[in-house]
């Protein structure tokens, strides 16, 4: 009897230290999973919405126009231009936009540029895959340059009832000049 007890003692002692050992892991995916204690849980990235909307039976019929806008500081001597004023796409597809830059002071200037999406409330759903936006753009007196936005508009736009009436979306460029 001494015997037994003594197993089931040394069960329970391995047991606890082998539980002791993987608290920290579990602990840790628990957290992952469930975002407690402030822990970021992993969101999908572009590319693998994009495939797994891909996925799915139903497309997307409804189609949102884009509208592009640029404006340039005052003090930076460029010229700014949408080489297309307007893009049609589906939520889920991906689209190619080009914007144009020119320099036209007679020296090398350097400009960065933000952006901002509106409606606000479907900022959220506009995505920038590749964008010059926050990247600094050195261009040589008279230098003339092509700049590519690659975006897609989330399929989860189609089905919010909050985004029923929208129907154009605006990307507004601003060009400021960086101080060298």
């Amino acid at each position: 009897k001494t015997q037994t007890t003594l197993m089931y003692l040394s069960a329970v002692v391995i047991g606890m230290v082998g539980l002791t050992y993987a608290s920290v892991p579990l602990y840790r995916r628990f957290c992952q999973a469930t975002g407690y204690g402030g822990t970021i849980q992993r969101k999908e990235s572009v590319e693998e919405k994009i495939a797994r909307h891909a996925k799915e039976d139903a497309p997307v019929t409804r189609e949102i126009v884009v509208q592009f806008n640029t404006d340039v500081s005052d003090k930076l001597q460029w010229r700014f231009t949408p080489c297309q004023r307007t893009v049609k796409v589906r939520p889920g597809e991906s689209s190619l936009a080009f914007f144009t830059a020119e320099n036209l002071s007679s020296e090398p200037i350097t400009g960065v540029s933000t952006y901002n999406v509106v409606p606000m409330q479907a900022a959220v759903y506009f995505n920038k895959i590749q964008c010059f936006c926050f990247e600094e753009q050195r261009l040589q007196p008279g230098e003339k340059i092509d700049m590519p936005v690659f975006f897609y508009v989330d399929p989860e736009f189609a089905t919010d009832p909050r985004m029923d009436d929208i129907t154009n979306l605006v990307l507004s460029y601003t060009f400021f000049k960086v101080d060298e």
